[in-house]
C-alpha cells in the first residue's frame, strides 16, 4: 500500500501528493498525524490545532459526500513510530507528500523519516509547496521560475482513476487502537476565522469580488482592514488554499471588477509571500540566530516587566496595547500594526527578538515560520540590509486610528477617554481627569517609557553597529545569497 500524507496542505483541491497516488494505482491511506512533540512546541497553542481539527473535519465531509468510503485517517503518535507500524503489517511502498519549509523540529522530523524510509526501500515522493525551491543556492533566477509555477494548471487529483482501494483505519484497526487520536477542537473558538477549504473559498471570493475594492485603502489601518485585507493568510498557512490558487482566481477577477488596481497590489503580495518563505528555507537558522551574525554584539537584557505589560497590553501606549489585545483574542492583526508592535517590542523597550517571536506565533493563527522569523527579524533591525524602521505608535495611532475606534474597542479603560486624548492620555491634566472621571495610573497605566527617550538610545545602538566591520561583511553574503546579482536597472 501507499500513504498520502497530510501536513500543511489540507485541501483536495490542486494537491500534487493526492493526484499522483490516485495516478499510481496502488491501494493507498490518506493520512493525517497528530505529533504530541510538534504539538507541544512553544510557538503552537489551542487555536492552531483547533484550525487544523476543523479543517479536517471539512475534508473529510466533503470525501463522505462524494463517497461514503472515503476518508482521511487520523492518528496519534509519533510519525516514524506509526510509519513503521504501517509498513510492518501493510508493506508500505510509497509515501506522497508536500516538502514543508518549517520549524527545526519538523526539519529534524523529516530527516529521520528520510533515513527510515531509504533504510526500508520505501520511496518517498515530496512536491514542491507554492515555488519554494529546497537547495537553492542564490535567488538569480527565482522570481521568473515562481512567476511560471503560478501560471501552470492546477494539480487535480482525478477519483475516477482510482484504480486501487482507498483504505482507511478505523476502530477495529489495531494500528488505529495503537495511536487513537483525540479531538483538539476548543470550547470557545468564537473569535477565530473557521478552518476549513470550504471557508477559505468563500473568504476568497467575498474578496475578490467585494472586499478587494478597499484593500489598498485600508490595509494600513487596524479597525478596517479586517474586513478590507483578504483574511486568507491562515487558509494558506494551513494549506486550505495553494497560493496558485489564489493567483490564479485573483488574475481572473480582475476581468471582472473596477478594482483592478486593488488586485494587482494583492497579487504582489502572494509572491512576497512566497520571497520570505524562500528566504528561510535557504537560511533556517533564523529561528535561533541574528540572520546577519554582526549584531550578536548588541546586548538586551530580559526586563520581565517590560515583557509581560507588551504581551498584555498595558503598555500605556493606546495603539499598541488595543493591537496585542486584539491579536491575543482573535488571532489576527493587519501587517503594519504587527510590524508596529514588534518595534515596540525591540526597539523602544530593547527586548531581544526571540521573546516576541514565540509569543506572536502563539497568537497569529496564521503562523508561517517562513513568513514569521524572516519578518520578526526585518522589524527588530538585525538583518543588516534592510532600512530600519522604527515605529512611533502615537503617530501611527493618529495616523490610521485617528478617532480611536479601534483603541476603544479593545481598550474598554479608555472608553470614556475623549477623542482629543485619545491617542496620548497621559497629557490630560489632573482637573480635566476629574471632569472626565478618568485617572492615569487607576483607570490606565501610564507609559512604562519615554517613548522619544527610548527611540532615541535604540537608534543610536542599531545605527551605530551597521558601520563595524562584520556587519558589512554579512551584508554581502547575505545579498549574494538571498538576493538577485547583476540587476538590470
Amino acid at each position: 500500500m501507499n500513504i498520502v500524507w497530510f501536513k500543511r496542505d489540507l485541501r483536495l483541491s490542486d494537491h500534487a501528493a493526492l493526484k499522483a497516488a490516485i495516478e499510481d494505482g496502488e491501494s493507498f491511506l490518506m493520512l493525517y498525524i497528530w505529533e504530541p512533540n510538534i504539538m507541544a512546541d512553544s510557538h503552537y497553542s489551542p487555536r492552531h490545532w483547533n484550525f487544523v481539527q476543523q479543517s479536517l473535519n471539512d475534508l473529510n465531509r466533503q470525501l463522505s459526500e462524494a463517497n461514503p468510503l472515503l476518508r482521511i485517517t487520523i492518528l496519534q503518535g509519533n510519525a516514524k513510530e506509526i510509519f513503521h507500524a504501517i509498513h510492518q503489517k501493510y508493506q508500505l511502498k510509497k509515501v506522497f507528500s508536500y516538502e514543508e519549509t518549517g520549524l527545526r523540529i519538523t526539519y529534524d522530523r523529516d530527516k529521520e523519516l528520510s533515513l527510515f524510509f531509504k533504510e526500508t526501500a520505501i520511496e518517498w515522493r515530496e512536491f514542491q509547496t507554492n515555488g519554494v525551491v529546497r537547495k537553492l543556492k542564490n535567488r538569480d533566477n527565482w522570481a521568473e521560475y515562481w512567476k511560471a509555477q503560478m501560471q501552470k494548471p492546477w494539480d487535480v487529483p482525478n477519483w475516477t482513476k482510482l484504480r486501487g482501494d482507498c483504505l482507511v483505519f478505523d476502530e477495529s484497526n489495531e494500528i488505529y487502537k495503537r495511536f487513537l487520536p483525540n479531538d483538539y477542537l476548543l470550547k470557545d473558538a468564537n473569535n477565530f476565522q473557521p478552518g476549513g477549504e470550504t471557508y477559505a473559498h468563500r473568504y476568497l471570493q467575498s474578496f475578490l469580488s467585494e472586499r478587494a475594492k478597499n484593500y489598498s485603502k485600508h490595509i494600513s489601518k487596524p479597525l478596517e482592514s479586517r474586513k478590507g485585507c483578504s483574511r486568507l493568510s491562515p487558509y494558506i498557512a494551513w494549506g486550505n488554499l495553494s497560493i496558485r490558487q489564489v493567483y490564479q482566481y485573483a488574475q481572473n477577477a480582475k476581468k471582472k471588477v473596477a478594482h483592478r488596481r486593488d488586485l494587482d497590489n494583492f497579487i504582489s503580495r502572494l509572491h512576497w509571500h512566497c520571497h520570505f518563505i524562500q528566504k528561510f528555507e535557504m537560511e533556517d537558522r533564523m529561528e535561533f540566530e541574528n540572520l546577519n551574525r554582526g549584531y550578536d554584539d548588541i546586548e538586551r537584557i530580559d526586563n520581565e516587566y517590560f515583557i509581560e505589560r507588551w504581551q498584555s497590553g498595558l503598555t500605556g501606549y493606546p495603539l499598541i496595547d488595543a493591537c496585542m489585545r486584539c491579536v491575543c483574542q482573535t488571532g489576527y492583526l493587519n501587517f503594519r500594526m504587527r510590524a508596529m508592535v514588534v518595534s515596540f517590542l525591540t526597539h523602544q523597550l530593547f527586548q531581544h527578538w526571540k521573546t516576541g517571536a514565540v509569543f506572536l506565533a502563539q497568537q497569529f493563527l496564521d503562523f508561517e515560520v517562513g513568513i514569521h522569523y524572516p519578518q520578526f527579524q526585518m522589524q527588530a533591525g538585525v538583518t543588516g540590509m534592510n532600512t530600519v524602521r522604527m515605529y512611533n505608535p502615537v503617530k501611527q495611532s493618529q495616523d490610521h486610528d485617528p478617532n480611536g475606534i479601534f483603541i476603544k474597542t479593545w481598550v474598554k479603560e479608555l472608553e470614556n477617554c475623549p477623542e482629543n486624548f485619545i491617542h496620548e492620555p497621559w497629557k490630560m491634566t489632573p482637573m480635566e481627569q476629574e471632569l472626565y472621571n478618568f485617572r492615569l495610573g487607576e483607570n490606565y497605566p501610564f507609559p512604562i517609557i519615554d517613548l522619544e527617550e527610548a527611540s532615541k538610545k535604540a537608534k543610536e545602538q542599531i545605527w551605530g553597529i551597521r558601520k563595524q566591520q562584520l556587519v558589512r561583511v554579512e551584508n554581502k553574503r547575505i545579498l549574494n545569497k538571498q538576493v538577485v546579482r547583476n540587476r538590470k536597472r
